[in-house]
C-alpha cells in the first residue's frame, strides 16, 4: 500500500511540473474600455459640443446668416438705444415704420415712404440712412412746433 502512495505522489508531482511549461513571459492584453480611453472619449465629446456652441455664438454674435425674410414684414435696421430699449426700423410693403421696442411695449415713432421706390429703375441720389436721418429730423420738427 505505501507504493501506492509512493507511486500516486510521484505521478502527482511529475504532472505539476509539466503543467508549468507555458509562457512564463506572457502578458494579458489591456481591457479595450479603460479608464484611459474613457477620459480620451468624453474630451473628445466635450471639445466637439464646445465647436458647435462657439461656431453659432459666432454666427449669432456677427449676424453671418441672414435671417429669412418671410411674408410682408422685413427688419431693415436696429439699434440699442439703452439697455433693454431699441429703434427698430420695420418695412412694410412699400412703407417704413419706426418702432420703439421696450420689454412689454412697442411703439410707433415714425412713419415714411421707402427710400427709392418711387421710381423702381433708377438709383437714388441720397443714401437711404440719410434721406431716412433728414426725414426724421423733419418729422420730429413739426411735431415740436
Amino acid at each position: 500500500m505505501l507504493t501506492r502512495y509512493g507511486m500516486f505522489l510521484l505521478l502527482t508531482l511529475s504532472f505539476s511540473a509539466v503543467a508549468e511549461t507555458g509562457k512564463p513571459s506572457y502578458v494579458p492584453p489591456s481591457p479595450v474600455i479603460s479608464t484611459e480611453s474613457t477620459v480620451q472619449m468624453i474630451g473628445a465629446l466635450l471639445l466637439v459640443l464646445a465647436v458647435i456652441v462657439g461656431g453659432t455664438w459666432l454666427l449669432k454674435r456677427f449676424s453671418l446668416i441672414p435671417a429669412a425674410a418671410s411674408g410682408v414684414v422685413k427688419v431693415v435696421a436696429a439699434a440699442g438705444v439703452g439697455q433693454r430699449e431699441r429703434v427698430v426700423v420695420v418695412e412694410i410693403d412699400q412703407t417704413w415704420l419706426v418702432l420703439g421696442v421696450a420689454p412689454g411695449r412697442v411703439n410707433k415713432l415714425h412713419t415714411m415712404t421707402k427710400p427709392g421706390s418711387d421710381a423702381p429703375g433708377t438709383k437714388p441720389d441720397h443714401h437711404p440712412v440719410e434721406t431716412f436721418a433728414t426725414q426724421l429730423n423733419q418729422s420730429m420738427e413739426k411735431e415740436n412746433a
